[in-house]
């Protein structure tokens, strides 16, 4: 996995520079799956929401010289329109297609989310992104019974008692399980929260 730069704005920086593919390569692979999703939920096929992507970079590099860091726009409320103007460019330009339950380009459009609770959405994504890297990240470096104490009781959200009995530790184990994960991913989601624009 490639890392991370050391602060948001280096990111910033480095990406307004189109020859900088590490760069870009950092920012493709944290945002690509995020725009992905937005785009999928938003009903578009799979091949679509592909594209989409791709015309989400594209818009981003070809913008990307116009974004100040000084400016009173977050960058992730700007991602946030870009992406959203794609979106609404893409579903726009989709033929009607009665064949999914009748609903045509029009009617999605007419339903679709505003920019702001996009931008919400994308934050909400990147989050979920945040927490989907920390966890393989942390899954690899923990033994495999500290990760299933872990996974039982917080992601299947069964008891602590239950997870010691199934894994035959004691309870106390169940607990410094579930503590070291939990430091864990905080450390790691926080690193990337401030290293991610």
């Amino acid at each position: 996995m490639t890392e991370f730069p050391e602060t948001r704005a280096s990111l910033l920086a480095q990406i307004q520079c189109p020859e900088n593919r590490e760069a870009w390569e950092v920012f493709a692979t944290t945002y690509q799956p995020v725009i992905y999703r937005m785009a999928r939920r938003r009903g578009m096929q799979d091949a679509d929401a592909h594209d989409l992507v791709q015309n989400v970079l594209i818009r981003v590099s070809n913008a990307i010289g116009h974004y100040e860091r000084q400016s009173d726009v977050r960058f992730r409320n700007w991602l946030g329109r870009v992406a959203s103007n794609a979106i609404l460019s893409a579903l726009a330009r989709s033929p009607r297609d009665q064949a999914t339950g009748g609903t045509d380009a029009g009617d999605q459009l007419v339903q679709h989310p505003d920019s702001a609770a996009l931008t919400q959405e994308l934050n909400l994504e990147l989050k979920r992104e945040q927490f989907l890297r920390a966890a393989a990240s942390v899954r690899a470096d923990v033994s495999h019974a500290t990760w299933t104490a872990f996974e039982l009781t917080v992601i299947q959200g069964r008891s602590n008692e239950e997870a010691a009995e199934e894994l035959g530790k004691s309870i106390g184990t169940i607990y410094a399980a579930r503590s070291r994960v939990f430091k864990r991913l905080r450390d790691h989601i926080e690193r990337m929260a401030g290293e991610c624009p």
